[in-house]
């Protein structure tokens, strides 16, 4: 069975809020301009996609509230009658049939104008589709005004209905009108219950909780019931009818001995009578209450003769009062003992205890003889028990050092580690650091040692065994040690000056030296290349420059052409060479143009150019906009 958290049903709009939320979303959240030039699949999905947002809005908030609200199929059959009494069964049911039909009315609506509109051959055919298609769809809405009234009013009435578990242990009150039922649970839950001293105060079911046995227990007050037939009972009293049928708890039938609450003695008997079929199988304990006013005592032999039968009956019978807490605390106890009884003796009955059943078998061995056997129990053990015993009682306990040593007291819990050398109890935790134990590599003895060490290297200096080293070491090392002590000299002040030189450039490395070309000549000659043709070459180009520095001296003066003077005029410009044709150079010319169009735009964006950042700002392009121009406001 579905257990439904009620608190938690969505708001069911009225039929004119639906239309006006869904309508305004369908305009904020999807684009709203559109031009006749534009091609008309632009055209056409601009529109559809307006029906398919709207459609999708109407399907998701009727789907949810046909989500949210209890199917009484599904739910407790408490709650199913409890509905029932109080909005219905069948206005509840076809209310959210017709919420049903009108979604799936919707999703039709929005299917046929799509289709439509695929064949839509101009911006205002698909506009008046699309207008259609949004109207259609309000009217189905608006012609549900009365159901979503009326879900909501259910909504509302199901919030604030207690939550009811109807499962778990339960106390139930029951009686005629103002006899008490109120007070009652007051005193033994938390809850507040509204007390006058007139009938029906209590207009509808009432919880509280309350912890018995570490247990935790509900205790429901139910209105009042009036002795009348069933058809003739209102709404008020059918909710204690509804409680009594269905939940599995123990039933606490009130009635008031005194007769304050305006019904005598034979009435409210009369009616336990007559409901008394609803406490079948469920444990029953009558409460006559007010006893602080009347006791049974007091009352007459035939009066007295009633409860003395309902006693005979094996139906216990409790005076109480809940001014001054005369028998509350019993009748709670009673009746939570009961209803505990109750439930294992029903689950001792069910099929699932038969399968446990069948696991356990307790073997009892058949008597031989009549001779006594009594249970063999060796003597070491015996004396071992009484010397346990007494170690026991002589053993102090932590709360008994406590109370001995007041202030000095200290907590030691190192003393009951079970450890197998009981003298490292208290020794230092070893450190970890890098999966190593720092304890390892802890000396005790290495300021005694360093101590040793230093007086050993005292001995050794007087001895002049250090100064004989240096005197020893030979000229030739001595004489390296000062080149190199140059070497590093030199390192340093030339690092120092290309540091002042270049400061406000980096320092590259020099990848090649400048040779001369008659040393370049003689080592490769060396290396068997034949440089007399090298020569040659190297003549004829060193005059070509020299004809071309005159060249470009000339055209100096000239006008500056499409070819640059860096270029030798023996090759072919850069945009034809490696090109087929003309039209080849044409087309690879109209890419270059395409992919710097993007740099020649990001060109423009500076604060001086006119131009526009965001075409289109949010500030002024968002929201339901009214008549008049869009373009810029």
């Amino acid at each position: 069975m579905a257990l439904y958290n009620f608190k938690k049903i969505m708001v069911v709009p009225s039929a004119k809020d639906f239309i006006d939320l869904t309508l305004s979303k369908t305009q904020r959240k999807t684009p709203t301009v559109i031009h006749k030039h534009y091609q008309i699949n632009r055209i056409r999905h601009f529109y559809m996609r307006k029906v398919k947002f709207t459609q999708q809005n109407y399907h998701d908030r009727l789907s949810q509230i046909l989500t949210d609200f209890p199917k009484l199929d599904d739910v407790h059959p408490f709650y199913a009658d409890l509905m029932n009494v109080l909005y219905d069964k069948d206005h509840y049911k076809l209310a959210l049939g017709q919420i049903n039909i009108a979604k799936n009315l919707v999703d039709n609506v929005a299917k046929d104008y799509l289709r439509l509109m695929k064949y839509g051959d101009s911006l205002y055919r698909c506009k008046q589709l699309k207008r259609a298609a949004l109207g259609r769809m309000c009217t189905i809405i608006k012609r549900q005004k009365q159901s979503l009234e009326y879900l909501e009013q259910v909504r509302q009435h199901l919030s604030r209905l207690p939550t009811i578990d109807p499962n778990t242990r339960t106390l139930l009150l029951c009686g005629y009108p103002n006899v008490g039922k109120s007070s009652f649970i007051n005193k033994v839950t938390r809850a507040d219950v509204e007390v006058q001293p007139y009938a029906f105060t209590t207009k509808s079911l009432f919880v509280g909780h309350m912890d018995y046995k570490y247990l935790r227990w509900q205790v429901v007050d139910t209105p009042g019931i009036l002795d009348h037939p069933l058809e003739e009972r209102n709404t008020i009293e059918m909710q204690a009818i509804t409680a009594l049928a269905h939940l599995r708890a123990a039933v606490l039938y009130v009635m008031d001995i005194s007769e304050q609450c305006g019904h005598n003695l034979e009435q409210q008997v009369e009616l336990f009578n007559s409901i008394r079929p609803l406490f079948a199988n469920k444990p029953l304990i009558i409460i006559l209450n007010k006893c602080d006013v009347k006791r049974v005592s007091e009352l007459n032999e035939e009066e007295q003769k009633i409860f003395k039968d309902f006693e005979n009956e094996g139906l216990p019978v409790i005076e109480t009062s809940t001014l001054t807490d005369e028998g509350v605390i019993q009748v709670k106890m009673e009746a939570c003992d009961r209803l505990l009884a109750h439930r294992v003796e029903t689950k001792m009955k069910g099929n699932k205890v038969n399968d446990v059943l069948n696991r356990l078998h307790l073997a009892v061995p058949t008597k031989r003889d009549e001779k006594v056997r009594p249970p063999f129990i060796p003597e070491g053990a015996v004396t071992r028990k009484k010397r346990m015993d007494t170690d026991a009682s002589k053993k102090k306990l932590e709360k008994d050092l406590e109370m001995e040593l007041g202030d000095d007291y200290i907590l030691d819990l190192q003393k009951y580690w079970d450890i197998m050398n009981p003298t490292e109890r208290y020794d230092k935790i070893p450190e970890v650091w890098q999966g190593h134990n720092v304890a390892d590599y802890i000396d005790p003895e290495i300021m005694k040692k360093l101590e040793e060490l230093e007086k050993e290297e005292e001995l050794k200096e007087t001895a002049g065994e250090y100064d004989s080293e240096n005197e020893s070491e030979d000229e030739e090392m001595a004489e390296i040690r000062q080149l190199a002590q140059q070497i590093r000299d030199k390192k340093k002040l030339k690092f120092l000056a290309s540091k002042e030189k270049d400061i406000h450039g980096p320092r590259l490395p020099r990848t090649a030296k400048k040779v001369q070309r008659k040393t370049l000549e003689k080592e490769m000659s060396d290396l068997g290349l034949d440089m007399t043709e090298q020569n040659e070459t190297h003549y004829v180009t060193q005059a070509r420059s020299r004809s071309v520095q005159r060249k470009r001296k000339r055209e100096e003066s000239v006008p500056p052409t499409s070819v640059t003077r860096s270029r030798s005029n023996s090759r072919p410009p850069r945009d034809q060479s490696g090109v087929r044709d003309a039209k080849m150079a044409k087309k690879a010319k109209l890419i270059m143009k395409n992919s710097q169009k993007k740099m020649n735009r990001m060109g423009k964006k500076g604060e001086a150019d006119r131009h526009v950042f965001d075409l289109k700002p949010k500030h002024l392009f968002s929201g339901k906009r009214k008549s008049g121009t869009t373009d810029r406001r």
